[in-house]
């Protein structure tokens, strides 16, 4: 038998079958082994699947921390576009940075090693910055649509990464301060968008 039909090596453990399942046992390992040294035939023989399975849910290693994260960013769309048409533009985008970080309390831990993952690991920082692209690319486009423009014109783009970097530097902070909640964070990150660079006091 080949080395990618082995049933899994965790005993007890039902085959994962979603990419968030996958991605949530491959955040595990990278934690437990490090990313390095974890490679795509330890998560599939951990998930109880073969390797080439594991390609149904990820072009590659790389991906496995971003989880499902065309749905995520479907939902996302979904979500300014559901957005009342009088709503003011910083609002609506608050709205959306807050909709599109929240999650249960049991997921916190997980969140924060997928997080840790993502913003600390050199290896992953060159496809970190194609997924922020996907991301930035919703946010232009509500704002395009807002402004009567085009997602790729300057003001669009720049609000794109505006909105990005509030992210980022919330989820720096939180990972830093395990007393810190998110949800402030990212709201007073967001606040500039609606009072000017005002700093606080």
């Amino acid at each position: 038998m080949a080395r990618s039909e082995k049933p899994s090596t965790r005993v007890g453990r039902r085959p994962s079958t979603t990419r968030g399942e996958l991605s949530d046992l491959g955040i595990e390992l990278f934690a437990s082994r490090g990313f390095e040294e974890t490679s795509i035939d330890d998560i599939a023989d951990a998930a109880g699947i073969a390797r080439r399975t594991f390609f149904r849910y990820f072009p590659s290693k790389n991906a496995v921390p971003w989880g499902d994260f065309d749905a995520q960013l479907a939902a996302l769309r979904g979500h300014l576009n559901g957005l009342p048409a009088d709503i003011e533009l910083a609002d609506g985008l608050r709205s959306a940075l807050l909709q599109f970080n929240t999650f249960p309390e049991e997921e916190t831990a997980v969140h924060r090693q997928r997080m840790s993952l993502i913003l600390s690991n050199p290896a992953l920082q060159s496809y970190s910055m194609v997924m922020y692209e996907g991301w930035r690319a919703v946010i232009a486009e509500y704002v395009a649509a807002r402004t009567a423009s085009d997602p790729t014109d300057h003001f669009p783009r720049t609000v794109g990464w505006m909105v990005l970097g509030v992210a980022i530097s919330a989820y720096e902070q939180w990972l830093t301060d395990d007393r810190s909640s998110l949800v402030e964070l990212l709201t007073a990150g967001i606040a500039p968008l609606q009072s000017g660079l005002t700093p606080p006091p």
